[in-house]
């Protein structure tokens, strides 16, 4: 399966955007990025620091046609960002409840997950903030970012299509087309 991918210059936050799209638009699937956030959404209502040359994205995708239960969605989404962190970062990568990932005790990766109705179909949006190259220096939680954990520099367009590759597989495996 081949997401649509949506791609802009500065958004107020991929996840909005996502929700904007899948209400205007026909698209049952599709992958929104941008190079720069204005009000990136965390956990709780908290703000995503977005640091320019770090990641951006949200998948979104019609929960309908993927019978696997929410709970579960969020451990897999965890497991495939960790997988393409893997990839850069062979030690240990840790989760943090319900979605941040963890290099060192350090948060490098936030998970923000939607659930939105249009319609009456469910969609699930999975906005993912990555720090790639700068991290926020929030007290008392500490962060990191690859570039500063693997002292080489990671091409960000070549991450973020790993990131989609991945997804693809995944949602190709289990997104019932019918």
């Amino acid at each position: 399966m081949k997401l649509k991918q949506f791609n802009f210059i500065k958004v107020k936050s991929t996840n909005l955007t996502a929700i904007r799209l899948i209400k205007s638009t026909k698209n049952e699937f599709g992958l929104i990025i941008s190079k720069a956030q204005s009000k990136g959404k965390g956990q709780y209502g908290r703000k995503w620091i977005s640091y320019k040359g770090n990641i951006f994205l949200s998948f979104f995708y019609k929960l309908e046609k993927i019978n696997l239960p929410l709970n579960s969605l969020t451990k897999i989404n965890c497991l495939l960002v960790k997988d393409v962190i893997s990839k850069y970062y062979k030690k240990k990568i840790t989760f943090k409840l319900p979605n941040d990932l963890l290099i060192n005790k350090r948060k490098i990766c936030g998970i923000l997950q939607e659930k939105i109705e249009k319609s009456k179909k469910s969609y699930l949006i999975v906005g993912i903030g990555f720090n790639l190259i700068k991290n926020p220096n929030i007290p008392n939680y500490p962060s990191t970012n690859l570039l500063k954990i693997t002292n080489q520099k990671i091409n960000r367009k070549k991450f973020i299509n790993e990131l989609k590759i991945t997804f693809e597989k995944f949602l190709s495996k289990y997104y019932k087309t019918n």
